[in-house]
C-alpha cells in the first residue's frame, strides 16, 4: 500500500493487519465512549450490541463510490494493495484491537473489568471504510468470523449483489441513499452506474436478517419518502435505519454544515415512510439522529 496514504491513516488511528494490505481495525467513537462507561452506540439500543466489545474493521479500503457524505478521505486513496487472507485477518483481529485500545488500560475512567471485556470482543462490524464486497474473499472471511463465535454485521453499498448473496453474516446492511437513479449518481458518484445492482441487492434481503440504511443529506436526497418506502417495501428487509448526515471528517470538504438535518426532520421523514409502507417506528436515537423502523417478517 502507498506509504503516504498508509501513514495518514495510521495518524487517524487505523491499525493495519499487515504492512502491505489495507485490511484494518479502528475503534469507533462509541467503542471508546462505552469503554469509559459512557453512552453506547444506537446499535446497542436497537439490537443489543455491546459497543466496547465491538471491533470495527474492513478487509479493504478500496471503494467503487465517492459518496459526498462519506467521512473518509478520497485524498488517501488506496491504489495498489495485496489482499490479506481471511485466516490472517481473523488471527490478528484481537491483537490489532488491543493495540488500538492500549492507552485506555491506564485511564482512571476505564474500569479494569470493562477493559478486559473490550480485549475479548464478541462482535465484528465490517464497516470501517471502503466497500467490503471489493474484497474477493469476503464470504470466506464472514464464515470464518462466524465459526470463531463472533456476531457479524456486514455493511455494504449494494453494488456487488453477486458477492453479497454469498455472505452469511448475522445481519446484512445495505445502503439506499437515493429514491431514484439521478439522485444516486449525483450523491454517491459511483465508478459506474450501479443503480440496478443496488436494487438487486436490496431485493435479495428478504431471506436474511437485514437492514437498509439511508443517510439523509438536506437538499440532496431528503425528498420523496413514498419512493423510498416503495423500495423498502419491495426489499423484504426487516429493519430500516433513516439517519441524518453528520458534518464530520473529510465530508466537510464536500458539504456544508447546513446540509446536516435535525433529528426532528429525520423523525418526520420516517413517519411519512411509515405511512406509505408496512414499517413502523421501532426506536430512535436523537443523539445520533437516527430512527429505526421495523416490520413483521
Amino acid at each position: 500500500m502507498h506509504s503516504e496514504a498508509c501513514n495518514a491513516l495510521r495518524r487517524q488511528g487505523y491499525q493495519f493487519i499487515t504492512p502491505t494490505s489495507s485490511a484494518a481495525v479502528k475503534p469507533c467513537m462509541w467503542c471508546k465512549r462505552a469503554l469509559r462507561g459512557g453512552d453506547m452506540c444506537y446499535k446497542a439500543q436497537f439490537y443489543g450490541i455491546e459497543s466496547h466489545r465491538c471491533v470495527q474493521m474492513t478487509p479493504t479500503l478500496r471503494c467503487n463510490q465517492r459518496c459526498l457524505f462519506c467521512w473518509r478521505s478520497f485524498e488517501h486513496e488506496v491504489v495498489e494493495e495485496e489482499e490479506c487472507p481471511p485466516e490472517v485477518i481473523i488471527a490478528n483481529l484481537q491483537r490489532a484491537q488491543k493495540r488500538a485500545l492500549a492507552g485506555y488500560k491506564v485511564s482512571p475512567y476505564v474500569a479494569p473489568e470493562r477493559f478486559a471485556e473490550a480485549l475479548n470482543p464478541t462482535m465484528v462490524a465490517i464497516s470501517l471504510s471502503g466497500e467490503p464486497t471489493c474484497y474477493s474473499r469476503l464470504p470466506e472471511l464472514v464464515d470464518g468470523l462466524n465459526r470463531e463465535g463472533y456476531t457479524t454485521f456486514l455493511v455494504s453499498n449494494g453494488t456487488r449483489p453477486d458477492v453479497l448473496g454469498r455472505c452469511r453474516p448475522y445481519q446484512t446492511y445495505v445502503s439506499l441513499d437515493a429514491p431514484d437513479r439521478g439522485t444516486y449518481l449525483r450523491l454517491c458518484r459511483p465508478a459506474e452506474d450501479y443503480w440496478d445492482r443496488v436494487l438487486e441487492s436490496l431485493a435479495g434481503l428478504s431471506w436474511r436478517r437485514s437492514a437498509i440504511r439511508t443517510t439523509l443529506v438536506r437538499g440532496y436526497n431528503d425528498f420523496s419518502p413514498e419512493r423510498y418506502a416503495a423500495i423498502y417495501q419491495d426489499s423484504g428487509a426487516r429493519f430500516v435505519e433513516v439517519k441524518g448526515y453528520m458534518y464530520l471528517g473529510y465530508s466537510r470538504n464536500r458539504l456544508l454544515r447546513e446540509q446536516m438535518p435535525e433529528h426532528r426532520e429525520i423523525r418526520e421523514f420516517s413517519e411519512m415512510v411509515s405511512q406509505h409502507s408496512d414499517y413502523f417506528i421501532k426506536d430512535e436515537s436523537p443523539l445520533s439522529r437516527v430512527v429505526c423502523l421495523e416490520r413483521d417478517v
